[in-house]
């Protein structure tokens, strides 16, 4: 019976196949992008780009570095195949590694990737990269996929029946997930074929590429997960960075020899001074304090967590895999951190231990539970304070349940002692870490720099990544150099 269906399916789906494909004539694949047409594609990027801004950290107010970013940009985007095409460039301000483009010509480069970089032409290939993403319509491509595999997902539910057609829809969620590993090695060859276009050293690419992957490696170690580098690489699974790496470096090295422009002098002075690590808008994690000068807060995590900000919560990762969750929400009409707690926060939750505190003078209330883990049942602690404009402070401890009595006991003291309001003082003296550009003086070693570092954690690392200098090896002399500085 299933046979005979398969029969059936195969003529009623291949009429929406046909109709879908298209020739790019950037790429000259045939594509499914006849369901999403170009114009389709802007006013999806338009609609977008306000939720990718607030989502990823919003604008970096530098007028002068968003006008050097649109500049390479524009530049970059006139050697296209498609040069009508209308782009816009920005620089988010977010200290994670991240570049990516939505349809329609928007693209955003993160100032973490550009503290990363460190020439123009390396830039270029970001910029480039994504670009080609823009051009080779991966974006339509991948929707036309998905809304074909839901078709076949409808047809196949009638005629093979409801398990067949949730097979076929897994399929169609799997093609709207990501960029395929062709497609982005697709958007590596027309990222060198834009940038060689506009005058860039190919061979930059393949560096910044090298460059990212010890990055990644440097962010496995610091989160206590060395050899899980992939995890923390910006094109986490498309394919490895040390791939993409030697493949970009191979079609580099097939571009014929001309005087390219690598520009690192001015890349350098463009970056002078930006922001390095979070934002005052996100508040700051010094060591093991995390302090908002916006919310007026501070507080602390027991020895052995590692602090890691984001735009919607803080996150400490501990020993054994504890962790601590640091966020604030709607009160939502409770009227006492207790009744937050257990009728909003963790409603329909079996809570022990509900009792009313009092931290640094605020109302605060905290409870015990276990919740559902990956390796199984964890034990979480709790905590509830009274926060500004109707919001709770919460903080959660989730643990295993051989560590709980240690770690729920070190946790709920270090919040009571180390949770409490910002000084006018401390308000003023928090400034944001921020790049200073220096040159290389003759006998300046590696160690010279990392001893004035503010980040003493890794600090030879952290340099040698931001400046993509080899283990075993000493800054030229004359080079220039990232050092970070705080003010």
């Amino acid at each position: 019976m299933a046979r005979h269906a398969h029969k059936m399916l195969l003529p009623l789906v291949l009429p929406l196949f046909l109709a879908a494909c298209s020739t790019n004539p950037v790429t000259g694949d045939r594509q499914m992008t006849a369901l999403m047409p170009p114009e389709q594609e802007a006013a999806i990027g338009a609609q977008q780009h306000p939720a990718m801004l607030k989502e990823f950290g919003g604008r970096y107010e530098n007028v002068n570095l968003q006008a050097y970013v649109d500049r390479l940009g524009q530049q970059l985007a006139a050697k296209t195949e498609i040069p009508g095409t209308r782009y816009t460039f920005t620089v988010l301000d977010s200290p994670i590694v991240n570049a990516f483009a939505l349809p329609g010509g928007y693209v955003y480069v993160s100032r973490g990737l550009m503290a990363l970089a460190n020439s123009e032409a390396e830039l270029a290939g970001v910029v480039g990269h994504e670009i080609g993403h823009v051009t080779a319509r991966h974006a339509a491509d991948r929707y036309g996929r998905g809304v074909l595999a839901q078709g076949g997902a409808v047809l196949a539910g009638i005629l093979l029946g409801q398990g067949a057609g949730q097979l076929a829809q897994q399929g169609a969620q799997a093609a709207l997930a990501s960029f395929s590993r062709g497609q982005e090695l697709q958007a590596d060859n027309l990222g060198i074929r834009y940038m060689t276009a506009a005058g860039y050293d190919p061979r930059e690419m393949a560096g910044f590429l090298a460059s990212m992957g010890r990055h990644a490696q440097l962010e496995a170690l610091l989160a206590g997960q060395p050899g899980k580098a992939d995890q923390f690489s910006y094109l986490q699974t498309h394919p490895p960075t040390g791939d993409r790496a030697e493949r970009a470096a191979a079609a580099a090295s097939m571009t014929p020899g001309a005087p390219y422009l690598i520009r690192q002098d001015e890349y350098m002075q463009a970056i002078n001074g930006m922001i390095y690590g979070d934002s005052p808008d996100h508040g700051f994690v010094r060591g093991r304090v995390f302090a908002h000068t916006g919310l007026g807060i501070r507080f602390e995590v027991p020895d052995g967590f590692r602090l890691l900000n984001s735009n919607e919560a803080v996150l400490g990762l501990g020993p054994s895999g504890s962790q601590i969750v640091f966020s604030d929400a709607q009160a939502q009409g409770a009227f006492s951190a207790a009744d937050y707690i257990g009728n909003v926060w963790a409603k329909g939750t079996a809570l022990a231990d509900l009792r009313s505190l009092s931290i640094d003078g605020i109302p605060a209330a905290t409870a015990v539970t276990r919740l559902a883990g990956p390796q199984g049942p964890v034990h979480a602690r709790l905590v509830a304070i009274a926060g500004n404009a109707g919001r709770y402070y919460r903080f959660l401890l989730t643990a295993p349940l051989e560590q709980a009595g240690r770690l729920d006991a070190v946790f709920l003291s270090s919040t009571q002692q180390g949770f409490r309001r910002l000084t006018a003082a401390e308000r003023a003296g928090l400034k944001p870490y921020r790049i200073k550009v220096v040159q290389v003086k003759p006998g300046q070693t590696v160690s010279d720099f990392v001893a004035a570092f503010p980040l003493k954690d890794y600090a030879e690392e952290r340099f040698r990544v931001l400046n993509n200098i080899p283990p075993g090896t000493e800054p030229r002399p004359g080079i220039w150099v990232k050092t970070i500085i705080e003010g």
